[in-house]
């Protein structure tokens, strides 16, 4: 693991530990498991101490996932099990951190955005987010080199140790982000997390929200896009249904965590009572500036304070914080990500 260069400042650790996976689907996966042993432990070990259970009973559960994970992608399938051989754990301990969420039945908070043509500076998509967790999970944070060899694109993505997918941009500027949405009864279905690292294989939005009908999610979320060609997308999905979202703002996609489609707005109980201030936050601070957008101005819009601590940067309310936050630039093939508050922490760029 390495750090990346280009911090911009702030204090203490400025940037994410880069693991790079490269070669075959087994291959990616060992050397993953190899570079980020240490801090794979330490995630199982906070999975553990999250869920009240131990990793052997955990990872029975991730096990029931198997085969509809093997339906879903043999590739993705063979990166665990490389995984599990170069951190030198169980399969089961493997699978855990690829279904971390539906073990967990837990949900993560974030304010996203994708933007494109009349609202940027150059007319270029960008896309991001705040990722708003509890501040534990920073210590497991990392960025994920994806070079396969077998013709899938490039990617680079943050995610947590062991963790095969979660917020990035491959080679032909397909980004995605997430929200989490709420009052959705958990079923039987995909985890998101290997839906996520799929998103990062696809060459456009079209194929990314394709990706999202096809499979049905155990739980609801919400996701965002941008690509390379200067289009962007948004999709609210609960298990099996899928709706998509435009919103009032000609070339943005702004969400964050409640029901904002026609077909899903009558599930919404209130849940984050929160999110209706910091969307409307979003689209107030996109309309200030319209037209104007550049990576440099949306760092200033996720350190946003506005209904603190509750805010776009997110200062405790519910035990949450903006550990983290992303922008995707597909048009210079670059993904900014930040460690730590939007305030305070350290912008890293990284090529992809």
């Amino acid at each position: 693991m390495t750090p990346e260069s280009h911090p911009t400042g702030g204090n203490g650790p400025v940037n994410y530990p880069v693991v790079e996976a490269a070669g075959s689907s087994r291959h990616m996966g060992r050397a993953h498991g190899e570079q980020a042993r240490p801090l794979i432990d330490r995630y199982l070990a906070a999975i553990e101490r999250w869920c009240g259970l131990d990793r052997d009973a955990l990872g029975r559960r991730a096990r029931s996932f198997l085969p509809l994970l093997e339906v879903f992608s043999t590739d993705f399938v063979e990166e665990v099990r490389g995984l599990a051989e170069g951190a030198r754990i169980p399969l089961d301990h493997a699978l855990l951190c690829q279904v971390r969420l539906e073990a967990m039945r837990a949900a993560e908070g974030c304010s996203a955005f994708a933007i494109t043509a009349g609202a940027t500076a150059d007319g270029r998509p960008l896309a991001g987010q705040n990722q708003d967790l509890e501040p534990d999970y920073d210590s497991v944070g990392i960025i994920l080199r994806l070079l396969p060899d077998d013709g899938r694109p490039r990617a680079t993505c943050f995610t947590f140790a062991g963790q095969l997918g979660y917020a990035g941009m491959n080679e032909h500027g397909v980004a995605n982000f997430a929200n989490a949405l709420f009052n959705h009864a958990w079923r039987p279905g995909l985890p998101f997390y290997p839906l996520r690292r799929a998103f990062l294989e696809c060459r456009s939005v079209a194929e990314c929200t394709a990706l999202a009908r096809r499979w049905h999610a155990c739980s609801a979320a919400n996701f965002v896009f941008c690509d390379g060609a200067g289009r962007i997308g948004d999709v609210e999905v609960r298990g099996a249904d899928v709706a998509d979202y435009v919103g009032p703002l000609p070339d943005a996609r702004l969400h964050t965590n409640h029901y904002l489609t026609d077909r899903f707005r009558p599930f919404e109980d209130g849940t984050s009572t929160d999110s209706p201030c910091r969307l409307d936050r979003l689209a107030t601070l996109m309309q200030a500036d319209w037209g104007a957008w550049d990576v440099e101005r949306l760092k200033h819009l996720l350190a946003d304070h506005a209904g603190a601590p509750a805010g776009i940067c997110r200062h405790g309310a519910g035990g949450t914080h903006s550990i983290a936050g992303y922008i995707a630039d597909p048009a210079r093939g670059v993904l900014h990500v930040r460690r730590g508050h939007g305030c305070t922490g350290v912008w890293t760029a990284y090529g992809v």
